[in-house]
């Protein structure tokens, strides 16, 4: 079969490997291939046991593999071969040298873009699918432009907004695409270009093009925004243990107004995953290499009260089991950053199980998706003898538990029998809601002592 065009992607990860099987699977006459120099991850694209846990995901992948959806770890022969190249590599926060623990690692994309000069014979569409800071394409064309066979190369940038558990839902109903492009003639065609895509599935009036900086930036104040929105609903759940008010309440009452809306309002142990965080200490960064400090300072504080909240989820544990948890048993619901999904990365379960541990509690995780990462996560203090156990099974994860803690927002914990549990723990029996899904009252009536976040706690004791 002819092709209309050869697409690659460069990264078969979260986002790489989604964005293609959607866009493979709404535009058959294009081509789409993923490369990774991971053979694992690529063998897993290529059965039904994906590297990645999303709903939906599968299906859409079976739809289009092997027809015009393909994976392989040829780099150079898929360079060669496209017309359009997403580049959807790591770009972790640095951990050394200048802007460590802010600034993006982006070795990964530079090696990247000079494979993409040292494989291509013809022009080719670049397109910045990896969150990068602000004026990144400008070092990328650099790059490119700087090759001696007088290829000529664009830069566009189509940031995503993709939620872990909800990634394809986002890709086939996106609430916007952004496509950020130079604006000549050159740049503006290359935008068009990928515009062409998205149309096959996409109105044309959530396609927004604007220039190559808006689209990088509008990334990073997209997720900013909304982890503010968490911090802010999270610094108001303290005030509201303080005073007796309840902070559900609370969030239905301001989301109700129109211009706030309810969305990112729900009090919690905080955010995690892989964006917000690397994201609001790109802005800081950035702010800070301009000589905005107040306005670095204003997005930094975001992330200071997200790992104050996680560290009060901690205390609260600690001091309402009589001050101590040494040699107790605790069980924790939940290790993924949230629901539907196997993501741990800058999961609040690994600060909370990690304090914990510091504090020789004796830990069980548990979770639908996502114990083997916690393994990982947790191998240091494994190593180290901590008591760690693992058990897919709520129900013999919280057999002669002291307490549970509730960590990720998994559906199944809502419909668990709590009368069966409460029977199998040790007394006192605790219950940390550290998402507030569950059913508090009802918790207490069967016997618990129960500790909500920003509402009144019930307890059983004089």
């Amino acid at each position: 079969m002819k092709f209309k065009k050869n697409i690659l992607c460069i990264g078969a990860g979260y986002v790489g490997g989604p964005t293609m099987a959607v866009i493979a699977a709404k535009c058959p006459a294009y081509k789409v291939t993923v490369v990774d120099v991971n053979a694992e991850r690529i063998q897993a694209w290529d059965s039904d046991e994906l590297p990645i846990f999303e709903p939906g995901l599968l299906d859409v992948v079976k739809q289009a593999r092997g027809r015009n959806l393909f994976f392989s770890t040829d780099i150079a022969a898929g360079i060669r071969a496209a017309d359009i190249i997403f580049v959807s590599v790591n770009t972790p926060t640095k951990t050394f040298g200048q802007g460590a623990g802010m600034a993006s690692d982006l070795q990964y994309w530079e090696k990247t873009a000079h494979e993409i000069v040292a494989h291509s014979g013809a022009a080719k569409i670049i397109v910045e699918k990896s969150t990068l800071p602000v004026r990144t394409a400008e070092a990328m064309e650099r790059i490119l432009q700087e090759n001696k066979k007088g290829i000529l190369f664009e830069v566009v940038s189509n940031p995503e907004f993709l939620a872990e558990g909800s990634a394809v839902k986002d890709l086939l109903e996106p609430d916007r695409v952004l496509i950020g492009s130079r604006q000549t003639p050159a740049g503006l065609a290359a935008a068009r270009a990928i515009v062409d895509i998205f149309a096959n599935w996409v109105a044309a009036d959530r396609i927004i093009t604007t220039n190559l900086w808006s689209a990088e930036l509008s990334k990073l104040v997209a997720n900013a925004f909304l982890a503010q929105r968490i911090s802010s609903i999270n610094s108001v759940s303290a005030l509201c243990e303080k005073t007796g008010a309840d902070v559900g309440e609370i969030s239905f009452a301001v989301g109700s107004d129109r211009r706030i809306g309810s969305r990112f309002l729900n009090a919690s142990i905080g955010f995690g995953g892989s964006c917000f965080k690397k994201d609001i200490l790109n802005l800081v960064y950035i702010s800070r290499s301009y000589g905005l400090d107040e306005v670095a300072d204003y997005w930094q504080a975001v992330i200071r009260m997200n790992e104050y909240q996680q560290d009060r989820f901690v205390r609260m544990i600690i001091r309402e089991m009589f001050h101590t948890v040494v040699g107790k048993r605790i069980a924790l619901l939940g290790f993924a950053f949230k629901a539907n999904t196997g993501d741990t990365r800058e999961s609040p379960g690994i600060h909370v199980a990690a304090k914990l541990l510091e504090e020789r509690a004796a830990l069980v995780i548990s979770d639908p998706q996502a114990l083997d990462n916690a393994r990982c996560d947790l191998a240091g203090f494994t190593a180290s003898g901590a008591a760690v156990e693992y058990e897919p099974d709520p129900y013999r994860a919280a057999a002669d538990a002291h307490a549970i803690a509730v960590i990720t927002e998994w559906d199944v914990y809502k419909g668990l029998d709590f009368k069966k549990i409460f029977a199998s723990m040790r007394k006192p029996a605790f219950i940390f809601d550290g998402r507030n899904i569950l059913d508090h009252q009802k918790l207490f009536e069967i016997g618990f002592n129960v500790f909500p976040l920003g509402k009144p706690s019930l307890t059983h004791f004089k």
